[in-house]
């Protein structure tokens, strides 16, 4: 009897607790496609994309330059 009643319990609160998860799955989903399409946060991630790119830019030319010498 206790193990029918042990294997109920966990079956209810698998189902309960899968049924929760799925719901705040949803929510971070619906979050996130808001976030992506707000033109503030396209804005931020374009202006850090440029700054990522030039820092990148400065190291290539930097690397470049100090391989040309000779220590």
């Amino acid at each position: 009897m206790a193990k029918l009643s042990f294997i109920a319990g966990f079956g209810a609160g698998y189902v309960l607790g899968a049924k929760a998860g799925r719901e705040r799955y949803e929510q971070i989903r619906r979050a996130y496609n808001h976030a992506k399409d707000d033109p503030r946060l396209q804005s931020a991630a374009g202006l850090a994309q440029a700054r990522a790119d030039a820092a990148v830019s400065s190291v290539k030319t930097r690397l470049g330059s100090e391989t040309g010498t000779s220590r």
